[in-house]
């Protein structure tokens, strides 16, 4: 599995700027009241499958996966609360495991003031209301980071997932300063963290 992102011309970059999609201060404020647009990045991201008989002791497993289509939305940039929440259920069940088996997730969270809050309005309702009491499902995205891959953004956000969990440790989300109080309203009351610090040891 390849995604590759590389901006060889102005054309694209200018068009999303001129609609306002970009974030005037060159940062994806993921999560943060700051959020004003995404950053467009390069990527290159690669992952490799095995069967699993062949798999070595130092894999991860991929226990199930899902495919969906944004669904109606009133534009590009105004994501499919619905839709999203039909995805994560969906890839929850294709994997055959709860929603309290999960240790962290990672999230488009492009960083953008109307997409941030619906993703963790679905994030809510298909997972965290479904987790019981235990430890804090913990939720980062890779474009604070390094922007938005646009067609490696998913094998992106998969490799730093991928790391995260080699190393039993949570992503820090850059530029998470202040949350944004509309993210901060669809997670009150749910055992989630937005960790900003990595941990102080593995």
């Amino acid at each position: 599995s390849v995604g590759v992102s590389v901006m060889l011309l102005p054309g694209v970059g200018i068009t999303f700027a001129t609609a306002g999609m970009l974030s005037a201060g060159g940062h994806c404020h993921t999560f943060d009241s700051r959020a004003d647009g995404y950053v467009r990045g390069e990527a290159c991201c690669a992952a490799t499958l095995r069967v699993s008989s062949f798999a070595a002791h130092d894999t991860l497993r991929v226990v199930g996966s899902c495919v969906r289509q944004d669904g109606k939305s009133a534009s590009l940039t105004a994501p499919n609360g619905l839709a999203q929440q039909s995805l994560l259920e969906a890839a929850l069940a294709d994997a055959a495991v709860v929603a309290d088996s999960l240790a962290c997730s990672e999230a488009h969270g492009t960083g953008t003031s109307l997409g941030d809050p619906i993703e963790a309005r679905s994030l809510a309702a298909a997972v965290l209301a479904r987790r019981g009491g235990g430890e804090a499902l913990a939720v980062g995205s890779i474009k604070a980071n390094c922007g938005h891959g646009e067609p490696a953004a998913g094998a992106g956000g998969l490799l730093r997932l991928l790391l995260g969990l080699c190393g039993a440790e949570a992503p820090p989300n850059a530029q998470l300063q202040v949350l944004n109080p509309h993210v901060s309203a669809a997670l009150a009351g749910k055992a989630c963290a937005l960790p900003t610090q990595p941990p102080a040891r593995r």
